[in-house]
């Protein structure tokens, strides 16, 4: 019986010690949580915002056609003394309209890809999207004479595919936390309410330079001043980005499309 209990209580001790040794690994992970990252591979990811207790956001505009509304954006943001802002433009309207594309350039803006063929890329094969995101950058860079490495897919649709095929070419997918709504022409006043009252420190904010936004540039100088009233200064999506990294903190990133948010109409 002695015997016994000695066995029993060995076993006892040993479950215990594996049981501390479980408790203080969680607790580590736990304490860890926003570092996990260096211990396990990251999988990529769109941007959409990032961590930053600073007060700026990236006020980026998307441009596929047309040649009556990138001008008085680029006018407005000279006149409010704006020096960062990101424009992604798809590679057929840089072909077709190189002057636009050298004043947002001279302005010293930052160029992103929007792609090449305005389609779903996350429908395509492999094969199609390496291509479409191929001959975009190889005209792009023709045309502004800069390799961009940021791209904003058409339509803001990517899959799994899109962004490892986006990653093996040194680019990452940018989305946005904060929908305008522009491309709708809800109306200026909406427009500025709308982007307004959702910025948020390190928000990035999707408006558009294509003809069909109407409004854009009526609602921009008013939304330029009332971030600014409440302490905002703008970047463009790069210094956003590196200026996190640079801090420390990981980019936050979601891997799933984010919904069309079609509130306060």
């Amino acid at each position: 019986m002695n015997m016994f209990y000695v066995i029993n209580g060995r076993r006892v001790k040993r479950y215990f010690l594996i049981i501390v040794a479980l408790l203080f690994t969680a607790g580590v992970v736990y304490a860890e949580k926003d570092n996990i990252t260096v211990f396990s591979p990251q999988q990529p990811a769109a941007i959409f915002s990032v961590p930053t207790d600073k007060k700026v956001v990236a006020l980026t505009f998307d441009i596929s056609w047309g040649d009556t509304r990138a001008e008085p954006i680029l006018k407005v943001l000279e006149e409010k003394g704006v020096k960062d802002a990101t424009f992604f433009v798809s590679s057929p309207w840089s072909e077709s309209h190189p002057k636009i594309v050298k004043k947002i350039v001279d302005a010293g803006f930052e160029i992103g890809s929007h792609g090449h063929k305005h389609d779903f890329y996350s429908k395509l094969s492999d094969e199609e999207i390496r291509s479409q995101i191929q001959t975009a950058h190889a005209i792009i860079s023709e045309v502004t004479g800069k390799n961009p490495n940021l791209i904003r897919m058409p339509n803001g649709d990517f899959d799994k595919r899109v962004l490892r095929i986006a990653e093996e070419l040194n680019y990452k997918v940018i989305q946005w936390d904060t929908d305008s709504l522009d491309w709708m022409n809800i109306g200026t006043e909406k427009i500025i309410n709308r982007v307004v009252s959702k910025a948020h420190p390190g928000d990035i904010i999707l408006m558009h330079a294509s003809d069909s936004s109407k409004q854009t540039h009526e609602a921009l100088p008013v939304i330029i001043d009332q971030l600014r009233a409440k302490g905002y200064d703008f970047v463009t999506v790069s210094k956003l980005i590196n200026q996190t990294e640079i801090s420390g903190k990981p980019v936050q990133d979601k891997s799933t499309l984010l919904p069309l948010d079609v509130t306060d109409f």
